[in-house]
């Protein structure tokens, strides 16, 4: 007999969550019952309703009510965040966050998950940092990082408000994950966002010094992440990995999966994708299963 599905509930019906709720209804092991916001007619409400979920027009206060809601993913702004945890932890939820606010650790599934799965509350780092950090990851436990650079490069048609809003938070954020996650001393993160017609596909490009080169190390370890990502991200390609002396240069891209979102914009569905992988593994580990 099948295990009973985790219970789960979207705060935010904006693209971010909505690629989420249907990147979830493929899920076997977690359920989303209830979709809320703030705008009563707003289309990510509507686009819900239409595929049978539960709406909300009250924030966090509806899902606070649900007892069959067991995940909360919130896909707010970092402020809403900061109010929203407290609450949610109060009344037992577990929190997966999409906005910089950063209250929980750092999660990278094909990194950390297995650590934080236990968590009340988990954070996502950044777009940047769920396309990079693994391969930090990669090259530091085999070579030793002692400084680690990423230029995340997407489209400017996938760069919404909230983006362009929180440019400062992605990059902190996201250098710090680099070190707290992926192991470097030291790191730095730049985005760009690149206006060109059509729009670009997400490439991330890292460049790490590291203290002991191996360049068949390095890139065997690169290509074991790169398959582990690719388990929840099936269309991240790496398409550069080189050593030259004490410098490892590794660059990805990333196509979107094309859920709600359009394909150009890896740098949502990643979010999204690695989000998704949470869920499912806080199901699995409630269920007795690894992750």
């Amino acid at each position: 007999m099948a295990a009973p599905k985790v219970g789960a509930a979207i705060i935010g019906p904006g693209n971010i969550g909505t690629d989420l709720l249907v990147k979830l209804m493929r899920s076997d092991v977690v359920e989303v019952r209830l979709m809320s916001g703030i705008v009563p007619d707003s289309p990510g409400l509507q686009r819900a309703a239409d595929l049978g979920i539960d709406t909300a027009a009250d924030g966090v206060e509806s899902v606070l009510e649900r007892d069959d809601v067991e995940v909360v993913f919130d896909a707010t702004a970092a402020q809403a965040h900061i109010a929203n945890a407290p609450r949610l932890r109060e009344a037992g939820k577990r929190a997966v966050d999409l906005t910089p606010a950063a209250i929980g650790p750092y999660v990278v599934p094909a990194v950390n998950l297995e650590e934080h799965l236990d968590s009340d509350n988990v954070n996502m780092v950044s777009c940047g940092g769920q396309a990079t950090i693994p391969f930090v990851h990669a090259i530091d436990r085999v070579a030793d990082i002692s400084y680690a650079e990423i230029v995340a490069t997407i489209s400017s048609a996938s760069a919404g408000p909230g983006t362009r809003q929180n440019i400062d938070h992605f990059t902190e954020t996201t250098a710090r994950g680099i070190e707290v996650v992926g192991g470097a001393d030291e790191a730095k993160a730049i985005i760009i966002l690149n206006p060109a017609e059509p729009p670009i596909m997400m490439r991330d490009t890292i460049f790490a010094r590291v203290r002991k080169p191996d360049a068949d190390a390095i890139q065997a370890s690169v290509e074991a992440m790169l398959a582990e990502i690719a388990i929840y991200v099936p269309g991240i390609r790496l398409l550069l990995c080189e050593t030259d002396g004490d410098k490892v240069t590794v660059m990805v891209e990333i196509e979107g999966a094309g859920d709600f979102l359009p394909a150009y914009a890896g740098n949502l569905d990643i979010m999204t994708a690695a989000a998704a992988r949470v869920g499912e593994g806080v199901a699995h580990h409630r269920n007795g299963v690894r992750a």
